[in-house]
Order: structure tokens, then C-alpha cells, then sequence
């Protein structure tokens, strides 16, 4: 079954390549189960025991069950996580021309590890915008391509000494991709040199040029997830943070129905850069979309929503920090996790991770209940750690909330590490939320 579970998280990474894709893949998987789609500008008349999407935008998400003996005094559990990952965004008027060398000019999202990034094969995957009859809806084509395109070199030490001691990466200057060679004779190849990444973008969407509007393409590694080490105990793979939260969200949510009350996935965009966005988690949209649940319910005042609020747990969903076994002298020295040593509660007093003693209780006997191992993860007193989306949701819809997630090491490189026996323990966990 662990063999299994992993083959399916490391299929669904490969083709989940950019948040575009993330949800795309995602509603495969929904509608394969059932899930019928929503739109925010119709009136929903919802049923008791079917199951529905909606997708606000193209790189978010949110899917919810309403039980087959739903009624108006019944709970609500709300599992979120993040769709984007650390990388790189190509800009408008991309084309960089550098002796012979094409180039794309690019800007770094959220925080990777750059000399992550350096001589991996990469491929680009996206949105396109395209001239339509209708100026206030342009035609939106989704595009990957799916096979290495470009690559970003270092200098070799013989040129660059110091490479070792630690050198600073410019983000305009040495990280920049290369994509292709000049071909032929220079003044023939004159405009394709000069627009060659839109025309590339063309050719691959079977369009002409002229009607490209406007891209938000993302740079990605296209290196296969592996399962490594001498008893296949450990997983190699990109994007493990966070989608191997959405894989297990949108599983458990198929999987884990239960017959009262609602279960509900939120899948939000640019959680890496700080949440503030229409898809991101710091907006209003969970608490327009429950109004909606409740009116498509025959319920059209918002006390419903808080009384399913009342009673109700928000799991935020997303990677944690595993002690770094050269490195154990920078995590806490009384609460250190480890690869395989089940999901993890991440907690911190300052509530950068959102937490409460009896949502933690809860989750914790669902734990035991359903076989799952867990420990618990703080920062060192005096090395603060990131954020997630737990505190910002928690503040838009007050409500008992846990942060939690898989331990992980090589958190935002390029390839990324985990334990090959905790996604199992996460999809476990989550089908028990939504199922006991």
C-alpha cells in the first residue's frame, strides 16, 4: 500500500508542474470521483450527499461534501494548502540575446534555494491569454511543455575560485536561463531572434504570434521523483512542498465522506510570496464561498455559518522541517523530527503557525484512532521560521485550527526531500478527519 501511495503522489507531481497545472490535475482527479463543478455566478441548489468544485481562478481550488444526513446544526472541517511552489516566473518581453546564446529574462518567486536551480534540465509551464471577440474574455489556453527547454549554468571553478566558500547569486544577472543558439545567417534570423519565446509560445499552441496577449509561464524542474536509499525508505523529488499536501487534500476528500456535516479543501495560490492576493489565503473568498454552501442549502443567514463554525477544525496543510542530521545544533533541542516519523504539529507561541492545545488533542486521538505516528515540531527560541496559511485563515474564519504537515529536509530546493513511509501517514490522517 506505501509503495503504491508513493508511486501515485510521484505521478501526480510530474504532471502537477506549475499552480496552472496543480489545479487542473486536481479536477481530473475530483470529477473522476463524482465531483460536479459550481460556478460563483450561478444560483447553487445543493443536494445532501453530493459532492462539488468550484475553481475561482485558474490556480485555485476549493472542493467540499455535503453529507447524505446533512443537517443545519452539523460541522464544518476545513482542510487548506498551498498550490504554488519557490521558483522562477518568466517576465513580459522575455528574449535575452547574449553572443549566440538566446536567453529568457526571468524574476524569482517566493524563496528558493538558488544554487539549487543551477545545471538541472528545465521546461516551462503556464497560462496564455489570447485575443478573443469578446475583450472581456480573452480565450485562456493552459500550456506545459513537458520536455527539458532550458537550463541555467554555473561558472566553472577554474573561473570562478571561490565558488565553494559561498558565493552570492545575482538574481538578474546569474540566474538566467538559456533556451536556445542563434541559427544561420544573423540579419535572415533577425526577428526570430527578437521575439523567439512568443513565437515558440505560437508554435507550440498552433496560433499565430500576433494573438498572444499576454503569459504567466513558470520555470520547473523536470527531473523524475525517485524512491532512494538501501531499503527504498527515503524520496527524492521537486515540488514534495507543498503538493504533497494537495495530493493527500484532495484524496482524503474523495475518500473520507462521511454522512453528517460539510468537508471542505481549500487550495490557495502565492502562499511562498506572502498570501495577499484574490487567490491567495488572506482574502475573503472561503467566507463568500461558505455564505454560498449555505444559501445553496436553503439557508441564507450567515448565523448558520458560524454555528457550523462553533464546533467545527481548519487543518492548514503544509511541509515541516526535519532535523538535519549534519545540522541537528540548529533545531530545538527538545523537540527534534525526523523523516518517517509520522505527520508533524507545527507549533509556535507567536502563531506563526496556527495551533490551540485542544485542536491538537483532537487531531492527535484521530491519529491514534486511525494508526498514524506523530510528532511535534518548535522552532529554536532564538531562530524564528516561516509562516503559513493557518494564521491567515484563522483570522478571516475564527475557528479551532492546526498546522501540520510531513517532516521534510532541502525545504525549497530544486529537489527536495522526504520519508517514504509519512505520506502514507498523511493521506491516512486526513481521510480519518473527514471520515470519523
Amino acid at each position: 500500500m506505501q509503495e503504491t501511495i508513493n508511486y501515485e503522489l510521484l505521478e501526480y507531481i510530474k504532471v502537477a508542474t506549475s499552480p496552472y497545472q496543480v489545479v487542473e490535475e486536481s479536477i481530473k482527479k475530483l470529477e473522476s470521483a463524482g465531483f460536479m463543478e459550481l460556478k460563483m455566478k450561478d444560483s447553487w441548489c445543493l443536494v445532501a450527499g453530493n459532492s462539488y468544485y468550484v475553481k475561482p481562478f485558474d490556480t485555485n481550488l476549493f472542493a467540499f461534501t455535503v453529507g447524505s444526513e446533512w443537517v443545519n446544526k452539523n460541522n464544518l472541517r476545513i482542510a487548506a494548502a498551498h498550490t504554488d511552489h519557490p521558483g522562477f516566473r518568466v517576465k513580459p518581453n522575455a528574449e535575452m540575446i547574449s553572443g549566440n546564446y538566446l536567453k529568457l529574462n526571468t524574476e524569482v518567486y517566493g524563496g528558493p534555494i538558488l544554487s539549487t536551480w543551477m545545471d538541472r534540465p528545465l521546461s516551462i509551464a503556464g497560462r496564455v491569454a489570447l485575443k478573443s471577440n469578446d475583450p472581456f474574455h480573452p480565450e485562456i489556453r493552459l500550456l506545459d511543455i513537458k520536455k527539458p527547454l532550458l537550463t541555467i549554468p554555473n561558472m566553472a571553478i577554474h573561473i570562478n575560485r571561490d565558488v565553494n566558500k559561498g558565493v552570492e547569486l545575482n538574481k538578474q544577472i546569474d540566474t538566467i536561463p538559456i533556451i536556445s543558439m542563434r541559427k544561420g545567417n544573423e540579419e535572415k534570423d533577425a526577428n526570430r531572434n527578437k521575439d523567439f519565446f512568443k513565437q515558440f509560445i505560437a508554435e507550440e499552441l498552433k496560433v499565430n504570434s500576433q494573438d498572444i496577449l499576454d503569459y504567466d509561464m513558470y520555470i520547473y524542474n523536470t527531473e523524475t521523483g525517485l524512491i532512494i536509499g538501501i531499503e527504498n525508505e527515503l524520496i527524492s523529488c521537486p515540488r514534495l512542498d507543498n503538493l504533497t499536501s494537495v495530493w493527500a487534500l484532495v484524496k482524503g476528500l474523495i475518500e473520507g465522506k462521511r454522512k453528517e456535516g460539510i468537508n471542505l479543501i481549500a487550495l490557495y495560490d502565492n502562499e511562498e510570496v506572502g498570501s495577499h492576493s484574490k487567490q491567495g489565503a488572506d482574502s475573503s473568498y472561503l467566507n463568500i464561498l461558505l455564505e454560498k454552501i449555505y444559501a445553496g442549502l436553503g439557508f441564507s443567514d450567515r448565523v448558520k455559518i458560524y454555528e457550523g463554525m462553533a464546533d467545527g477544525i481548519l487543518l492548514s496543510v503544509d511541509v515541516a522541517h526535519a532535523v538535519h542530521p549534519n545540522h541537528p545544533e540548529k533545531y530545538d533541542p527538545t523537540n527534534q523530527t525526523t523523516l518517517n516519523g509520522g505527520i508533524v504539529f507545527k507549533i509556535d507561541s507567536n502563531q506563526k503557525y496556527t495551533f490551540d492545545t485542544e485542536a491538537i488533542a483532537i487531531i492527535q486521538q484521530i491519529c491514534e484512532k486511525v494508526g498514524v505516528k506523530y510528532q511535534k515540531f518548535v522552532n529554536r527560541s532564538d531562530m524564528p521560521g516561516g509562516g503559513t496559511l493557518g494564521p491567515i485563515i484563522s483570522s478571516w474564519l475564527p475557528m479551532k485550527a492546526v498546522d501540520l504537515g510531513i517532516p521534510m529536509l532541502a525545504m525549497h530546493s530544486a529537489r527536495e526531500l522526504m520519508g517514504a513511509e509519512d505520506q502514507l501517514h498523511l493521506e491516512t490522517l486526513i481521510k480519518g478527519f473527514f471520515e470519523l
